[in-house]
């Protein structure tokens, strides 16, 4: 059976709207920190994402659901509205991620909400944000991705800007909803006011570019692709052993020194080619070639057991086999086992950051059963008889 909801959320409800990632990535949160997320979907289809992946293994959807309630509901009825209305009543949070003004449409905007709960805190996840002129476009990762400068710097120089591998934009809206709804509840308690959070993709994306920007306002600098490298900064690069490939990151002058020793030059921490962090940035590929000489003859548990004893930052590129393994991970505890009736013995990325007293818990893989906790909910929370939920049922409203 999962295990009771833990952590410092347990006395907080989200009514989870919406479908794909940018949205229920922050409802994962919530749930996996203890907070009763109660996902809405409609009836006979459900969030599109219960079907992502390798045919037949439809497993994004058991990381991203994991921790909650889901029950049908259908929003372009009146009835399946006024479930919604009645959540909402005793919620703490709304959250969504429709394309601006279909909440409005079906009237379950914010307007209307704060009527029936004037503390609740909307959590508005889109493309491009509630206002201004592109509000109502379709809004995905990867467009926001574009707009917001990562995916012209990501790749190598010559040829098209590539992607991350995974849907970055949508996870780094997830968290940027969810640090402004636990911003607004700190508001909501001194104050007992709600209010709208509105996170888009593509800024979520531009809060993590650095200084692209100004460096642009005030040097006319344009940043490029460069592929595994930052100019200036070396070294610190991928490189390559008899058997993998490592990360070794030494631009410090301190920590050069030491990578000098490590390799068997230590002549060269005084040449002038390399004496200084400016000297090696205008010296990169050299120093990089020198580097990479020297791994290509070893293998990569040489390489990191080498860098390790002379105090040289290195890391392995790790895939999904090498987390399975690490003793670190292990220790840790960064990956666990969660439970699952579909998947027995699903091992995901554990709930983080990790908190010292009420810390979160991966309690459930994403229920596999559209509208599994429908009859629970509606009974529970609505009081609902057994037989008005079937009525319901019937109709298409859940």
């Amino acid at each position: 059976m999962p295990a009771p909801r833990t952590g410092p959320l347990t006395d907080l409800r989200v009514i989870e709207l919406g479908q794909l990632i940018a949205g229920p990535f922050c409802g994962q949160i919530f749930a996996d920190f203890g907070a009763d997320v109660i996902k809405v979907e409609p009836p006979g289809q459900g969030d599109p994402l219960r079907e992502w992946g390798r045919e037949g293994f439809p497993l994004w959807w058991s990381v991203v659901a994991r921790g909650k309630r889901c029950i049908t509901a259908n929003l372009r009825e009146k009835e399946g509205q006024d479930i919604v209305r009645r959540l909402v009543a005793e919620a703490d949070f709304l959250l969504e991620n429709f394309r601006p003004g279909t909440l409005e449409k079906w009237g379950l905007g914010y307007e209307d909400l704060k009527k029936i709960n004037p503390r609740l805190i909307m959590i508005r996840v889109s493309g491009y944000g509630q206002t201004g002129p592109y509000a109502s476009r379709a809004g995905y990762a990867s467009v926001g991705e574009a707009m917001g400068g990562l995916r012209y710097v990501m790749g190598e120089a010559d040829r098209r800007p590539s992607r991350a591998g995974i849907s970055l934009g949508d996870s780094l809206a997830g968290l940027y909803a969810t640090l402004g709804a636990l911003a607004a509840l700190h508001h909501r308690e001194k104050t007992g006011e709600g209010q709208v959070i509105d996170a888009t993709i593509y800024e979520s994306v531009l809060s993590v570019m650095e200084g692209l920007v100004p460096e642009y306002q005030f040097e006319g600098y344009i940043r490029e692709r460069t592929g595994s490298y930052l100019p200036g900064i070396a070294p610190s690069n991928i490189y390559e052993g008899t058997d993998g490939m490592v990360i070794i990151a030494a631009n410090q002058d301190t920590v050069f020194a030491r990578l000098c020793d490590a390799i068997g030059q230590p002549a060269l921490k005084d040449e002038p080619a390399y004496v200084s962090h400016i000297a090696r940035g205008k010296n990169q590929k050299a120093l990089d070639d020198l580097i990479q000489q020297w791994a290509s003859t070893r293998t990569i548990d040489e390489i990191e057991r080498i860098m390790i004893e002379n105090g040289v930052p290195v890391g392995k590129v790790y895939r999904a086999p090498d987390m399975l393994t690490d003793p670190h991970y292990a220790a840790r505890e960064t990956l666990v086992e969660v439970h699952s009736d579909r998947w027995p013995g699903i091992r995901q990325q554990n709930v983080f950051p990790k908190l010292s007293a009420t810390p979160g818990k991966a309690r459930w893989a994403g229920p596999d059963t559209l509208g599994s906790h429908t009859e629970e909910v509606l009974t529970e929370l609505l009081d609902l008889t057994p037989d008005q939920v079937a009525r319901l049922r019937a109709s298409g409203i859940v």
